[in-house]
């Protein structure tokens, strides 16, 4: 009984206790010292072992009740003084909706202008019907050379050119030649040995060539288009590129200039150049991309009858377009990881291109 008696009395001090607290910090003391591992009720049920065996089953029975009925109270106090301390808050805390909206991580953040452009590039031939292929950066010497017609001797097959893998081609005679692709042209080749024509499609993604300066890096980006078929010709090309740089340039006329070049994978092959105007610019002509109608021997080495099929291929570097549409003055600024530069440069995360609402928003 004297145990009993001592559990009412420890209680009664206990709730008290509780009902006294007058704030969150003082509720918690009263929880440390009550139930906490070295609190009043612990200290009890450390006493199991000094008590007769026939008096342990009670006692336990009756300090797990005390415990139950203490940790209840001190919930509730806790709710009751959570919600007194928001009506205190709501009461005197005032906002000033006249303020400016914070800028949050969305509003902040930025889009680099290579990305911007890679998907505004998508979003205008999308809308003309191609799709969007992709191939590893790794290419063997056969997809990125010579299946696009390039002979052994030509200066792009050369070290200083190209970045060959170590080691590769020299286990044995039968083993491929790797290299870091030097254009997304072995994705033209990848597509045409694996699908039927008709084939439309651009190949948007990182390229390597040994290279630096103000307008090169050793890394950059293209994109290039291919469109095989039956009746594909030089008209569909000059069309398909001109509708490409009104959208992009987001002009209604653009002037282009057509010369004659020699590209080994293109007959006839054409260096295309725009009219500055488009960028604000005019009387300057801007050299932009290369294209042609796709070489027979290019479509026979994927396995189609160049005497069935024919089509265009073009290619352009994204950071260059990116440059002349935003006025980037250097090419190496767009790797320098400068958050400055970004700032100025880059786009909104919610600025996604799109033809109907402005490329560039």
């Amino acid at each position: 009984m004297a145990e009993t008696t001592d559990l009412t009395a420890l209680e009664a001090a206990l709730l008290a206790e509780i009902g006294a607290a007058g704030d969150l910090e003082a509720i918690e003391r009263v929880r440390i010292a009550a139930l906490g591992r070295k609190g009043r009720v612990p200290e009890l049920m450390a006493q199991l072992g000094t008590l007769p065996a026939d008096q342990r089953k009670a006692f336990g029975q009756a300090v797990n009740g005390l415990k139950a009925r203490v940790g209840e109270a001190l919930d509730a106090r806790r709710a009751d003084l959570e919600r007194n301390q928001l009506s205190a808050r709501i009461a005197t805390e005032r906002a000033d909706v006249t303020l400016p909206v914070r800028l949050g991580p969305l509003q902040d953040g930025r889009i680099h202008p290579v990305s911007q452009v890679w998907d505004e590039v998508a979003e205008i031939f999308g809308d003309m019907g191609f799709a969007v292929a992709e191939g590893p950066d790794i290419e063997t010497d056969d997809l990125n050379f010579t299946k696009l017609n390039i002979p052994p001797e030509h200066p792009a097959r050369q070290e200083h050119d190209t970045f060959y893998m170590k080691g590769s081609g020299k286990e044995g005679a039968t083993a491929p030649i790797k290299v870091l692709r030097t254009h997304t042209s072995p994705v033209q080749i990848r597509t045409m040995m694996s699908q039927k024509p008709p084939i439309r499609i651009i190949a948007p993604g990182r390229v390597y060539r040994i290279d630096s300066d103000a307008t090169h890096t050793p890394m950059f980006h293209q994109v290039e288009g291919l469109v095989i078929d039956e009746t594909t010709h030089l008209g569909h090309l000059k069309w398909c590129l001109e509708e490409f740089c009104k959208a992009f340039f987001e002009v209604d006329e653009v002037r282009m200039r057509f010369r004659a070049s020699h590209f080994p994978f293109t007959e006839p092959s054409m260096e295309v150049d725009l009219d500055a105007a488009a960028i604000g610019k005019p009387g300057q002509w801007l050299e932009i991309l290369g294209s042609g109608m796709v070489h027979p021997d290019v479509i026979r080495n994927c396995g189609l009858d160049p005497d069935r099929y024919q089509g265009f291929a073009f290619g352009m570097g994204l950071d260059r377009i990116a440059m002349l549409k935003y006025g980037i003055p250097d090419l190496r600024d767009m790797f320098s990881a400068d958050l400055r530069w970004l700032r100025h440069y880059g786009f909104a995360a919610l600025d996604v291109p799109t033809l109907a609402g402005g490329l560039s928003g």
